[in-house]
């Protein structure tokens, strides 16, 4: 019981001192004394020393802002753009602009191609990764292929973001350093339960601040650009241009009125036959039941009606007779 309570001890202890690590590397972020993540195979940044990671620039711009993964400081950030580009064949334009993001140690995230018909004009679409030191030089090779439509570029930085996850790395690192190294001197099976359980719990917090950090990482050392590529050319008219095109086009459009009007029938004569007998059978009830009602009016007696007392007539006056006149 002594040695179980002695191992809880000492795994409170591991417990209370890795906080304090945890707080004690947020003070340190706080005063900037938390490395910069390095590209992978470079050198570990050094605060103060005055220079940025590799694959990173010090003070990189384009079209007024930030176009490179880290800026001056030891800041880290990851810059994204877009451009349109209108060319003249797009398929052969995206195959230069592979080979280009080749020649700078790029990749293409996403393709796609869009081949030219009568009503649509072809079009194709690179989701471009290129170093962050890159960027500036390979806008301008991209607009290079043709007329530019628009470009656009913006930055984000996470150096906060960077800083706290190293934070919180090296906190829980040490922690399950701590925690194996007790593993060794437990004097139980319920002891060494308790700290794979601790450890395991810690382990997988660690690698996933380990895989954000690996991927905040990658979106710093490599900047995204999304390049659009159109074929130069308006698209065709479809209005006629002459008295025999426009009879042409009006009497295609009376021939496509006609032929929907047929399919329109013929889709309603399913209809129309259930409701032609419905009709039918309800103008037979009415018919029928109007005759009926004109046979009884006239077989119905006519009713009889009282007689009234002759009226009493009165003596009209008689006129006074002139006399003849001699």
């Amino acid at each position: 019981m002594r040695r179980m309570i002695l191992a809880s001890a000492a795994v409170a202890a591991v417990l209370v001192l890795a906080g304090c690590s945890a707080a004690g590397s947020s003070s340190s972020s706080s005063g900037g004394g938390i490395p910069q993540p390095a590209a992978p195979g470079s050198e570990p940044f050094v605060p103060g020393d005055g220079a940025a990671p590799d694959g990173l620039g010090q003070n990189g711009t384009a079209e007024g802002g930030a176009a490179d993964g880290s800026t001056r400081s030891g800041q880290s950030v990851i810059t994204t753009g877009w451009i349109t580009v209108t060319v003249d064949d797009p398929i052969a334009a995206t195959e230069q602009a592979v080979a280009l993001v080749a020649s700078v140690d790029g990749r293409i995230d996403s393709r796609s191609e869009q081949a030219g018909s009568d009503g649509q004009r072809s079009t194709s679409q690179l989701t471009i990764r290129v170093p962050a030191d890159s960027v500036d030089d390979t806008i301008e090779k991209l607009k290079e292929f043709g007329s530019v439509d628009s470009v656009s570029l913006s930055s984000n930085d996470v150096t906060l973001q960077v800083r706290d996850l190293d934070a919180q790395i090296g906190a829980l690192q040490a922690s399950v350093d701590r925690l194996l190294q007790l593993v060794g001197s437990a004097s139980s099976t319920a002891d060494l339960i308790e700290l794979e359980t601790a450890i395991s719990d810690r382990q997988g917090q660690l690698d996933s601040l380990k895989s954000q950090k690996q991927y905040l990482a990658d979106q710093i050392d490599y900047s995204t650009i999304t390049l659009d590529l159109v074929q130069k050319g308006t698209l065709p008219s479809n209005a006629p241009g002459d008295f025999w095109s426009g009879l042409a086009a009006g009497w295609a459009s009376l021939t496509a009125a006609l032929t929907g009007f047929v399919v329109v029938i013929g889709v309603l004569i399913p209809w129309l036959l259930p409701l032609a007998a419905i009709a039918a059978v309800v103008i037979a009830i009415v018919v029928l039941t109007r005759r009926r009602d004109a046979r009884r009016a006239s077989t119905a007696p006519a009713p009889h009606r009282p007689q009234q007392p002759p009226q009493p007539t009165q003596p009209q006056p008689q006129q006074p007779q002139q006399p003849a006149e001699h």
